[in-house]
């Protein structure tokens, strides 16, 4: 893992990324030889570099929207074959867009199609490679997990579920009259030094990861590794560097006031409007239609009464309360009885509610917040107050992600489906407060792209 502006991505997914970006741009190359194998060719060798740069730029950043470079894909998800023919369908009609504003960079049609084939053909076995040397063991890094307790069994599955599985944990130092719950298979016993444990297995990183903070730790031994050059982290760094979470299990008022991260500032926010305002009215340039349409099937379904906008007071930066803009999706009458979660199959949502919550359309209104400044393009979802006093009171730390102006789009609604319950709302907590401590307009930029994933798979939506 590398740190690019405070946000963590992985070394590899960055090196996949440029990889293709090679293929994507030698495939123009190719697709030019094999459209002018048996002619001369009228295009300059200028030409065509230009036309590759376009074309490798544009199925980059298409595939990057459509999660191909997430470190976190799991095999239940990844779908590489469809997310690829959906990435290159709007590759292809970006580059086409681009060739028509720029002719002087235009190729033939007969070029692209021969250039798409072959990136196409270059992408599935640059996969094939990849995923079968990253998930070599002698590649991933080997952890040293210090305890073996509960906290420390958790260590084990988090890396199962995805497709690249960047570490191994070589197994568990239990500590002097600590309670053993990890498979017993995996203790390493404790008879000699940690730094000569660590030579023996060949270990990169050490994790604390005991249950009780007050055990005492191998202090002196742990120096001696740290000085030997090993990383050595505890378990809510571990959690931020390989999950993109502050892990509120382990976090506590101490590491929260000296960690790094979580500033603010004038520049910060300065910078932060400026590219709100920019986005925001890009998106609207681009959606206007869709949000016609919308506008115009609802009045429909609601036999021409009903509003069409839903208003709803939500809970802002610094805990100040503002009326958010939605489309409406459910019916009139949805909340008689009071404020409730919406539930997988709601009854309440409406025919064309269920298109424009699957896709996200319905939180285009939004825009006119974000004009506003009541809130960000990227950010914590807002919360209605309803909700909220009980969190404060329930979840800890929950009023930290109200530094922030909330925003339409977030780092949790990329990591982790809607929220339905208390559990779900201290999981997405998680992933908000990794966005408050580590923002970056890196970051902002990273999410905005990804949130394609999300709108075309319609992930966590109800």
């Amino acid at each position: 893992m590398i740190r690019i502006f405070r946000h963590y991505i992985s070394r590899a997914y960055l090196s996949l990324l440029l990889v293709e970006f090679g293929v994507f741009f030698a495939a123009m190359y190719f697709g030019s030889n094999i459209r002018f194998l048996w002619i001369k060719s009228w295009y300059t060798e200028q030409d065509i570099a230009f036309a590759s740069i376009i074309f490798s730029s544009v199925l980059s950043l298409s595939c990057l929207g459509l999660g191909l470079y997430r470190r976190t894909l799991s095999g239940e998800d990844y779908n590489l074959l469809a997310r690829t023919c959906v990435s290159f369908g709007i590759a292809i009609f970006g580059v086409v867009t681009v060739y028509y504003l720029l002719p002087e960079f235009h190729v033939a049609r007969s070029v692209l199609v021969c250039a798409v084939i072959v990136a196409f053909a270059g992408m599935m076995l640059t996969r094939f490679l990849f995923y079968h040397i990253v998930n070599l063991d002698r590649l991933k890094r080997r952890f040293l997990v210090i305890g073996s307790g509960n906290k420390a069994q958790e260590l084990s599955s988090i890396n199962d579920l995805f497709i690249h599985k960047g570490f191994t944990i070589v197994g568990f130092l239990a500590l002097p009259d600590e309670i053993s719950v990890v498979d017993q298979s995996q203790i390493i016993s404790y008879d000699k030094k940690i730094i000569a444990i660590a030579e023996e297995f060949k270990v990169d990183e050490i994790v604390i990861a005991q249950d009780d903070r007050n055990q005492e730790l191998p202090l002196d031994e742990l120096l001696d590794c740290k000085m030997s050059g090993l990383t050595i982290m505890n378990i809510v760094a571990f959690y931020e560097r390989e999950q993109g979470l502050i892990s509120l299990e382990n976090v506590n008022p101490s590491w929260l006031v000296f960690c790094d991260g979580f500033a603010q500032g004038d520049l910060r926010s300065l910078e932060k409007r400026f590219f709100d305002v920019i986005a925001s009215i890009t998106l609207l340039s681009v959606a206007w239609p869709f949000m016609l349409l919308t506008a115009l099937a609802i009045y429909l379904e609601s036999g021409f009464k009903g509003p069409i906008l839903y208003r709803q007071i939500r809970v802002g930066e610094k805990n100040v309360n503002f009326e958010v803009f939605k489309f409406r999706s459910m019916k009139p009458d949805a909340e008689k009885n009071g404020a409730q979660w919406a539930q997988q199959n709601d009854n309440r949502i409406t025919c064309v509610g269920r298109v424009i919550r699957k896709c996200r359309i319905d939180e285009l209104p939004q825009i006119l917040n974000v004009l506003r400044g009541e809130m960000s393009f990227v950010g914590p979802r807002p919360e209605r107050p309803e909700f909220v006093q009980g969190f404060n009171e329930t979840i800890p730390y929950y009023r930290e992600r109200h530094r922030v102006k909330p925003g339409i789009t977030g780092w949790a609604q990329l990591c982790y489906p809607y929220g339905a319950d208390e559990n779900d709302t201290i999981q997405k907590l998680q992933y908000d407060l990794y966005y408050v401590k580590n923002y970056s307009l890196f970051l902002d930029f990273s999410i905005m792209f990804n949130t394609v994933e999300v709108i075309l798979w319609g992930k966590g939506a109800r």
